[in-house]
């Protein structure tokens, strides 16, 4: 446990050692509050639902540039080896950048948080599916951070893991979009599946506990598919 909080330390420090976090959440922060605004003042409601409605398509991009280099960057400089050699397992590894990229996103999300307190002081805004809302978008956040991690640990290069991670986030959020072209049995799966299906309770204000399983059952498992590609290099 010692071991992967230094190293969830470690890499949260090193996220805001370049100015390619002040970057990226500053341009999330600016995209979010521009297309949540603008229409915002154009409706007769005080509400967030088109703010959870709009930021897992921000997670398309915002997700992979935060996980991109998480593992490539070390096997392209060659310290992960450095890294595995010290008495540190890979479990620890994989686990403390995954803490530290969720920190993050969090920060991130904390960010956002005056926008829905600007817009409370039009009206009587009920604040159960805003927090209902925000743990949707943590525990879907959660699922995304372990799938760029597990594209990041198959390559050394950040681009293609960027892309990677991209389409496995968009894959996981849109698929429910396409259940109408598919056979009934395979729709119920597809729907299943999709992380915006699940979400979308919790933007209601409904957490139930069946979603909180399904999120982190998925962030369960790429961080155990990351784990092993890790792991993999012992054998190469």
């Amino acid at each position: 446990m010692r071991t992967m909080l230094v190293i969830a330390r470690r890499e949260f420090k090193a996220y805001f050692n370049s100015p390619v976090a002040y970057f990226v959440i500053t341009a999330f922060l600016v995209m979010v509050g521009v297309l949540f605004f603008i229409p915002f003042f154009t409706r007769d409601r005080v509400s967030m639902r088109d703010f959870f409605s709009l930021i897992p398509f921000m997670y398309f991009f915002f997700i992979p540039a935060i996980t991109m280099r998480l593992i490539a960057e070390e096997r392209r400089a060659g310290t992960i080896e450095m890294l595995i050699t010290m008495p540190v397992r890979d479990v620890d590894v994989i686990l403390g950048k995954f803490f530290a990229s969720l920190l993050f996103l969090v920060s991130a999300l904390l960010l956002t948080l005056p926008y829905a307190i600007t817009i409370s002081q039009f009206g009587d805004m009920d604040w159960g599916p805003v927090w209902g809302g925000y743990l949707g978008l943590l525990m879907m956040g959660s699922a995304c951070l372990a799938l760029g991690l597990l594209a990041s640990s198959w390559t050394e290069n950040q681009i293609v893991a960027f892309v990677i991670g991209l389409f496995l986030s968009m894959f996981f959020i849109m698929i429910d979009k396409f259940v109408i072209f598919l056979p009934a049995t395979l729709a119920s799966i597809f729907e299943y599946l999709s992380f915006s299906a699940h979400f979308r309770n919790a933007a209601r204000g409904l957490v139930d506990s069946r979603d909180i399983v399904f999120f982190l059952s998925c962030t369960v498992i790429s961080l155990f598919f990351a784990f092993r590609s890790l792991e993999s290099r012992q054998w190469r």
